[in-house]
């Protein structure tokens, strides 16, 4: 299943992915810390859904109450 979600309280917009069988395939996010945003794509790759949102839900950015990888547990959780 591809889908995009529309991030909230970040600075990446958007964040493409792809999960098949409860496996995260892929991830890009689109806009945000390019270096940051790529190296969060590739450690949850192959990862289960349950276990990348288990690790990333409730991590905040500085004084944001949200990150990247949260909104990337918050779109899996839309699944």
């Amino acid at each position: 299943m591809k889908f995009t979600y529309k991030t909230n309280g970040v600075c990446s917009r958007s964040i493409d992915l792809e999960v098949e069988d409860g496996i995260v395939t892929n991830v890009k996010f689109n806009g945000g810390c390019n270096g940051n945003t790529q190296g969060i794509s590739l450690l949850v790759k192959g990862m289960k859904v349950e276990d990348v949102i288990e690790r990333l839900q409730g991590i905040k950015c500085g004084f944001k109450d949200t990150s990247c990888p949260a909104q990337l547990a918050e779109a899996l959780k839309t699944l």
